[in-house]
Parts: structure tokens; sequence; C-alpha cells
């Protein structure tokens, strides 16, 4: 119950100007919270599904991008000119060179592309398919002049028998590779040798 500031006593239902404009008063306040407190939630809906939105868009984008990374990291053995790819391996098949260029890769490439070529999180593996098929002289080519763009350093400072030997290493790597374990027939090692139990 409330009292009439005007009249100084309890009376139910009374409209006095005065309490009317309170009440009134009072209402609108009300009304303003309410409409307030709807549109701070509206915006804080709005706020949260724009930060879902982006996120969303930035998984796309390196998702995509992890992707392209990953289909394009052997590209740029396409890119070679012709030129460059019809050179041949002056050190082709000797053993004698490929342990050399061995050395070599250890001391120039294997942070990047691990010890035995199979590749680290900063370089690609150099056993794959793509690299095998690669001629000797677009591998050349990659090696002197780099893959900037993918963090690899162009090593034309390496004398150019050096950069061959590296090939020569990397062809050798493939070649071991590329042919599947031989697991040797017991039936096949001794000819004289009867298969059949005594």
């Amino acid at each position: 119950m409330k009292t009439c500031s005007i009249l100084k006593f309890v009376w139910r239902g009374h409209s006095c100007p005065r309490c009317e404009r309170r009440r009134i008063r009072l209402a609108g306040r009300n009304a303003r919270a309410t409409r307030s407190s709807r549109l701070l939630g509206s915006m804080r809906l709005a706020g949260i599904c724009i930060v879902a939105f982006i996120s969303l868009a930035v998984a796309l984008k390196n998702d995509a991008a992890a992707q392209k990374h990953g289909q394009s990291v052997y590209a740029a053995l396409s890119k070679a000119p012709e030129a460059a790819r019809a050179r041949k391996n002056p050190f082709e098949g000797n053993a004698q060179e490929a342990a050399a260029g061995g050395k070599l890769f250890e001391q120039h490439c294997a942070d990047c592309h691990g010890e035995k070529a199979g590749g680290t999180r900063h370089g690609p593996s150099l056993l794959r398919e793509e690299v095998r098929e690669a001629t000797p002289g677009t591998l050349f080519w990659i090696l002197t002049n780099g893959v900037v763009r993918r963090g690899m350093p162009v090593w034309s400072k390496l004398p150019e028998p050096e950069r061959w030997q590296i090939i020569t290493f990397l062809r050798s790597l493939n070649m071991r590779s590329a042919k599947p374990p031989t697991v040797p027939d017991p039936a096949d090692a001794d000819p004289h040798r009867s298969s059949e139990p005594r």
C-alpha cells in the first residue's frame, strides 16, 4: 500500500496528479530497462555470431592454405626451364661422387630435409615420387636457384661440381628407395638341397 504524498494517507486506487505522474515515470523507466536489456542481449548474440563466423573463415582459410601447401610443395619442379631440364649429370652413377655429395648434403641440406632426405617440418621429403621422376637437370636448377618463397635458399654459391655431387647423392637415395626390398627365397639359396624334409 502506498500513501499519497499530497493527501498523507493511504487510499487505494486514488489518482491524484502527482501520484499518477510518478506511476507513469516508473513505468517508463521499467520499459526502457527492459528494452535496453533486450538490446544488450541481441548485441551479445550478434557479437557471438560474428566471432563464430570469423573463426570459421580463418579455419577454412588455414585449411585451404594447408591443402595448397601440400599440393604445391613440389610445384617448383615443373617451373624449371626446358634447357635446364635437359642438362645431364656429369657424375651420374659414380659412387665416389655420390659419397662426396652425401657429405655435402649433410653439411648444407640435412637440417631442413632430414639426414636421409626424408623431410622435416622445415623441408619436404626428397624421396617422393615427384623428386624421383624429376630429371637431374631439374634438380640442379632447383638447387642452384632455390625456392625462396618456400624457404629453400639459393645454393649458387656452391661450386657447380659440388651441386652435381649433391644431385648424384639424391639420385642414389632415390634409386635405393624406388627398389622394393628383396627377400631371398630359401629354396633358391642352395639348388642341391632338397626342399622335402628328411
